[in-house]
This record gives structure tokens, C-alpha cells and sequence, in this order.
């Protein structure tokens, strides 16, 4: 197996980039990086690519080592030919490898060991044989009471129950009834319990039947969800006749009694132990491809949500809803320092309306607030009703800005939140989070477990080692291309930096406590356990701004620093020109001399390659740039719509909160998002939503229909965006 040829053509990419890419993870550098820093390596693959690439080098390296496990283990056995050396050479998966190894692994009692232990296997034999000789003559010869065959019947039975193993064992078989069932098979589902008649959200499943070539992954994870929840019985169905003839096609040779007994036993083999197994097996392989879809979903809109553009400049009020317990306040400074926290109660059942105006009124004019970001949960639209109103009322502008408190509750009974609010009780820490996350969504949702943060369908069934892999690595990547202020920074999201874990990251915060702000990157080797191999993987993603380097607030790696001041030299400025309001002239300067020299010019006279020498132009033009700024910005509101307002046919602009196989979640300002169903996203066909939307785009949609019941919006974008 060459692995680099099989990555490369998976994947669509050359060779040289695929063994390029494994030489650098192998010499232990972290994904980031090599997406970062070494482009020319890696002929500019991304982050998304390069994980794909990590995730299949693992699968195929424990592919071959499985291979050789086996190959010894059969070699061992004395049974090792060169078919079987074939078979395993050409297993491109590791189920592949293990109905190879099928009939040669230690089993548990079986009908048919206990049938070999009786001394029945020469008669099994002489059965697969298919003479035309008798064969209850030949089982007289095995009757013995002591062993426990009373009858020839009884030997014939036993010597059934081993051919019926061995037709199961058989890898061809095996091989040919698993591609008829991944291309002919239909998932099934009935209700349980026929008899009760309780409606539940599984109602279109009570009847379902969908080739599984065809379903879609959202389909598969719902009836995985009701069969757990004993709503469904879920069944896989083929054509058994086709599959039994197929069978006998390989194994009834002849037409007389021992050929009867070998077609029995193949029938008893497909019932018994062939179909129970392959059907788990397409079950697992479905469930598997909706795992990985959804969590590939999964991964897209968190990384969308995490990317969103920061309200920057804002002194913020989070306000948390709810009912009986009041709404929690919380006021931060344009940094996300708390300046003041307070209770109101304007929602049912206090319905202190007035009295909390006032309050709020008093906090605004107090701090300056001007934005206000409202948590989407229990009495969230009482209270988006109630600011909206208040706002009006103001004489300084404020806008508010609804946001998802996915995780907020579990941030703030953790114990980041406790460290970092001591004095807080968990309401109060959940306020403060619910404005950090308007001001900055990337910062403040790195304190929470990225499956908590609630932009994915079905987060909950998920293998969680898989999950939290895949989510672990979209944060890692915004992290690190975003950057981040080594001086300001969190242990949590300093964390996700490269090469930093846990351990490193506090020891940072732990040294800027004691020794103060760090004045530049190479003072980052002074911190506990921060060796040169760290230093290396994490220094171009950490920032210092107003440092003793310049060059330190800049994305620019140090191992480039030498690289940087010659194009700098060649531009006739010094590194003090990229400082401050001069950074914008001298930005104009650095771009229109490389225009003339061209850019294989200008990093032939630089020393570094053409790609390298792009980034750094990027950022000597615009020093502690942050990408998110490119983006579109959040749509804050000044009013507020209820349901009972809306009308079919009418147009309004929303915000996509969540992507799923299905369609995309739209925040039109009502308290309920409106869905727009994948029909419904363009005038196209499309394969995906992601294909049309991402989360936090901003869209017009028309209202197709309302059911204020259950509290349904259908909408479309067709022909409006």
C-alpha cells in the first residue's frame, strides 16, 4: 500500500504536497503551523485539508499495522497463503482485514465449536463435499451417546452447524452479500409499540422505508435517536432469496442429499449468523456517515460562529432572561472588564416594567453603554420586547443584539468561571458571558466545551472522542488565525494557540502575573516548560502589542524577522514606520514597491519564498490586523417583531444562526428562528446549505408560512439575495 499515492488522489492533491505535509507531521509540528508557516513546504495547503490529511495518515497507518497483526497471527497458525497475503495487501479497510481474519480468529463457544469439539469436523467435510454417497450411512459412524449424538441426526446437525460457520467465515461471501447490501439494502422503520397511539416527533418514521444508498444523514441520526428512545424499531431489509441464491451459487456444487444438507446450512448461515452480522454492520456504516457529515456540519458553523466579527469599542450590558428569578445585568467596558452587575425584573410574574427602565436607564447613561446583547433563552422575548421599548425611550443611541446562550450555564458552574469570578455566583457569570459574547465571540467561547456551544444537529449522539477532536480542531484553527494578545489572553484561549496545552498556558499567565505584561515574543522562553520547539510552533500566533519589536504585533514569524526588515530596507523605511498612523503610509509604500520589483522578485531580493513573502506583506501593511474585521458586521436592532405580526408574503432581513443537512435557522427578530428549508435557499439545485449560507450571514427572506401553535416560521430566500 502506498499510502502518499492513496492521500494524494483522496484527496486531490500532489504527492510531493502529501509526503511533504507527513514529513512535517511526523517531525512533530502542529497543524497551524505547517498551515502558517510552511506554505512553500506544503505547496499552500490549508488547516480543513491538512487535518483530512492527519485523520487519513492515522487510519492508514493502523490499517497496515493491523495487516501485518494479522498476517502473523494466520502465519502462526500454520494457514497463511498467498491468497490470503493477497487479500490483506488489497483490504483497503480494516473491516476488509478482519473478515479476512474471520475464520481463523479465537471464537467464543459456538454451535459449531461445540460440533468440532465432538470430533463432528471430518463429517462436516464429507458433507461440503456433496458425494453422492449417503451421508446419514457416513453419520452412523459418529453416533456416541457419551459425547452426547444419539442419532446420526444428531451428527448431521452438529457437522451442519460447522459448514453453516464456514460459510459465514468465508471472506469471498462475505465480500460479495456486503456490496449487494451497501447498493440494494432498505432501512425500515416501524413504530414499537403499535398500539400507542401518543403522538411524538419520530410520527414520519412510524412507516418509513428509504434505500440506504439514498437516505440523507439527518434521517439516519433521527431514527438512530428513536431506536434508543424505544419509539422505533428499526430493521435493515434485502431481497433474502437473492442473497441465499447468491450463497448457494458458491456453494451447492451438486444435486443430491449432501448438497440438500449444504443448501440447509447455507440458509441457516444467512439467517443466523450472516444477515444479523452484515446488518449491524450497515447500521454502524450508516450511522458512521451521519456522524461524519454532522460533525463535518458541525464543524463548519462553529467555525462560522467562532470567525464572527467582534462589536469592538462598545462598553456592552448582558442581560440574562428569566422569569421568576429576574433578569441578571452585567456591564463591561469595551475590553470585557466587568464594571457593574444588577438584577431586574421586568418579565412575569414581577412585571416590574417601570422600575427596571429606570434601573437600566441609570446604568446606560452611568457607563456609556451602547449595545446590548440579550441571551436567547427562557424569557428572552419578554425581555427583548421590554429593551426595545426602553431604547426608544433614550436620548443616546443603543442598539441590542440577540444572542445564543448555548453553553453560558455551563461555563459558568465551571471551574474557569470560577476562578475568574470568585465573587460571581453562576447567574451573575452567565450575564457577563452573554455580553462578552457579542463584544468578542471567539475569545468567550473558548471557555466552553465546544459541543455545549449548540450549532449542530444531533451534537449529542455523537462518538464524543470524535467530536471533540474535530471541534477541538476548528478552534484551534480560528484561534490561530485570528491571533491572539499574549497580555490579555485567557488561559483557556491561550490554550489553543499551537503547541501550547494547558499546562504552558497557565504557566504564561502565571509569569505575566508575577513579572508583568511581556514586552516581547522571545520572553516567552523565560516561562516554565515554554521550550524552543513550543516557542516556535506558538510565537507567530501570539501578539505583543506596544512591545520593544514592532514586528512582535505582526503574524510574522520570528524565524522571518531577518526577512521582513530587508523588505522594509528595500521599501526604504525601518520597522518604526509600521508603528502607529504611519503604518498606513508606509503600507501604501511597501505595496507599490513590490508591484514594480514583482512579487519573485522582491522575495528572491528578501530571502523567502513567494507565499511566505505575500503573508508578510499582508501583515506589514496593516500590523495586528484581525481578519474578522473583513467580514460583514453583526445586525444589531433597535425594535423588536412578534410572531403574531408577521405576515405570509412578507420580506424582512435575518440572521443565520445554524446550518443543518436540512436547511439553515434564520433570527428574523422573533423570539422563534424561521427555518429555510434547502428548497427554498436559491434557484438552484444545491447539495448543501453550506453551498449557499454560512452562519452569521446576513439574508433577506420572505415568510412563507406561520404556525403560531408550534411556533414554525417557513421562509425563503429564493430570489432575494
Amino acid at each position: 500500500m502506498n499510502i502518499t499515492e492513496i492521500i494524494s488522489k483522496e484527496l486531490g492533491i500532489r504527492p510531493t504536497q502529501t509526503e511533504a505535509a507527513v514529513e512535517l507531521l511526523d517531525a512533530g509540528n502542529t497543524i497551524p503551523f505547517i498551515a502558517r508557516y510552511r506554505k512553500e513546504a506544503t505547496g499552500a495547503l490549508d488547516d480543513v485539508v491538512l487535518r483530512e490529511l492527519s485523520d487519513r495518515l492515522t487510519y492508514l497507518r493502523n490499517l497496515e499495522k493491523r495487516k501485518e497483526e494479522v498476517r502473523a497471527a494466520i502465519e502462526e497458525l500454520g494457514k497463511l497463503t498467498d491468497d490470503i497475503v493477497n487479500s490483506l495487501s488489497e483490504a483497503e479497510t480494516l473491516a476488509a482485514v478482519e473478515d479476512i481474519y474471520r475464520p481463523y480468529k479465537p471464537k467464543k463457544k459456538t454451535r459449531a465449536s461445540a460440533a468440532r469439539e465432538k470430533g463432528l469436523g471430518p463429517l462436516a467435510e464429507f458433507i461440503a463435499a456433496q458425494s453422492a454417497d449417503d451421508p446419514y450411512a457416513e453419520a452412523e459412524k459418529y453416533v456416541d451417546a457419551e459425547k452426547g449424538i444419539e442419532t446420526a441426526e444428531d451428527a448431521i446437525n452438529g457437522a451442519s452447524d460447522i459448514i453453516a460457520e464456514n460459510i459465514s467465515d468465508d471472506p469471498e461471501i462475505r465480500r460479495i452479500l456486503g456490496g449487494l447490501y451497501d447498493r440494494s439494502a432498505v432501512l425500515t422503520s416501524v413504530k414499537a409499540d403499535a398500539d400507542d397511539e401518543t403522538d411524538t416527533v419520530y410520527t414520519n418514521y412510524y412507516d418509513y422505508h428509504e434505500a440506504v444508498t439514498k437516505i440523507p444523514t439527518h434521517r439516519i441520526l433521527a431514527i438512530d435517536r428513536g431506536e434508543r428512545e424505544g419509539v422505533l424499531k428499526v430493521s435493515v431489509e434485502v431481497d433474502a432469496d437473492n442473497m441465499l441464491a447468491t450463497i448457494n451459487s458458491r456453494c451447492v456444487t451438486a444435486r443430491n442429499k449432501n448438497a440438500e444438507l449444504v443448501a440447509a446450512a447455507a440458509a441457516d448461515a444467512y439467517k443466523r449468523l450472516i444477515h444479523p452480522s452484515v446488518e449491524r454492520r450497515v447500521r454502524n456504516d450508516l450511522t458512521e456517515r451521519a456522524c461524519t457529515a454532522a460533525i463535518k456540519v458541525f464543524g463548519d458553523n462553529l467555525r462560522q460562529l467562532l470567525m464572527q466579527p467582534p462589536v469592538k469599542g462598545m462598553v456592552t450590558m448582558g442581560l440574562d432572561p428569566a422569569y421568576r428569578t429576574g433578569c441578571k445585568i452585567s456591564v463591561v467596558d469595551a475590553t470585557g472588564k466587568v464594571l457593574d452587575t444588577a438584577v431586574v425584573y421586568p418579565t412575569p410574574p414581577h412585571n416590574k416594567i417601570e422600575e427596571s427602565k429606570r434601573k437600566l436607564t441609570a446604568l446606560i447613561k452611568k457607563y456609556g453603554v451602547t449595545a446590548i446583547s440579550i441571551g436567547n433563552g427562557t424569557a428572552s422575548h419578554e425581555s427583548e420586547v421590554f429593551v426595545a421599548d426602553m431604547i426608544h425611550e433614550l436620548d443616546t443611541p443603543v442598539s441590542y443584539m440577540v444572542v445564543s446562550e448555548a453553553g453560558a450555564s455551563v461555563y459558568s458552574a465551571s471551574k474557569l468561571a470560577q476562578e475568574e469570578f470568585p465573587d460571581f455566583d453562576v447567574t451573575e457569570r452567565s450575564a457577563v458571558s452573554i455580553a462578552r459574547r457579542l463584544q468578542d465571540p471567539l475569545s468567550e467561547l473558548v471557555k466552553i466545551e465546544p459541543k455545549a456551544i449548540g450549532v449542530g444537529q444531533y451534537q449529542h449522539d455523537m462518538p464524543p472522542a470524535q467530536l471533540s477532536a474535530a471541534l477541538g480542531g476548528v478552534v484551534e484553527d480560528c484561534v490561530n488565525n485570528v491571533g491572539v494578545d499574549v497580555n490579555t489572553a485567557s488561559a483557556a484561549l491561550l490554550s489553543y494557540v499551537a503547541g501550547i496545552n494547558s499546562g504552558i498556558a497557565k504557566n504564561i499567565i502565571a509569569y505575566r502575573e508575577e513579572n508583568g505584561k511581556f514586552t516581547e515574543r522571545k520572553e516567552l522562553l523565560k516561562v516554565s516548560k515554554l521550550g524552543k520547539k513550543t516557542f516556535e510552533q506558538c510565537a507567530g500566533f501570539l501578539r505583543v502589542p506596544d512591545g520593544k519589536e514592532p514586528l512582535d504585533n505582526t503574524a510574522v514569524h520570528p524565524e522571518s524577522y531577518a526577512a521582513a526588515r530587508k523588505l522594509l530596507e528595500i521599501c526604504g523605511l525601518t520597522e518604526s514606520d509600521i508603528v502607529g498612523e504611519s503604518s498606513k503610509a508606509a503600507g501604501e509604500k511597501i505595496n507599490k514597491k513590490v508591484k514594480e520589483l514583482g512579487i519573485k522578485k522582491a522575495a528572491e531580493e528578501a530571502g523567502v519564498g513567494d507565499m511566505t513573502l505575500t503573508d508578510m506583506i499582508k501583515e506589514l501593511m496593516k500590523p495586528g490586523r484581525d481578519p474578522r474585521d473583513e467580514l460583514p458586521k453583526p445586525m444589531l436592532r433597535t425594535d423588536v417583531v412578534d410572531i403574531n405580526s408577521l405576515k405570509e408574503g412578507m420580506e424582512l432581513k435575518g440572521t443565520v444562526r445554524n446550518i443543518t443537512d436540512f436547511g439553515a435557522f434564520v433570527d428574523i427578530g422573533v423570539h422563534q428562528d424561521g427555518l429555510v428549508h434547502i428548497s427554498q435557499m436559491a434557484d438552484r439545485y444545491i447539495k448543501h446549505p453550506l453551498d449557499v449560507v454560512k452562519v452569521g450571514d446576513i439574508v433577506n427572506v420572505r415568510i412563507l408560512g406561520i404556525d403560531t401553535k408550534k411556533n414554525r416560521i417557513s421562509l425563503t430566500m429564493k430570489g432575494l439575495n
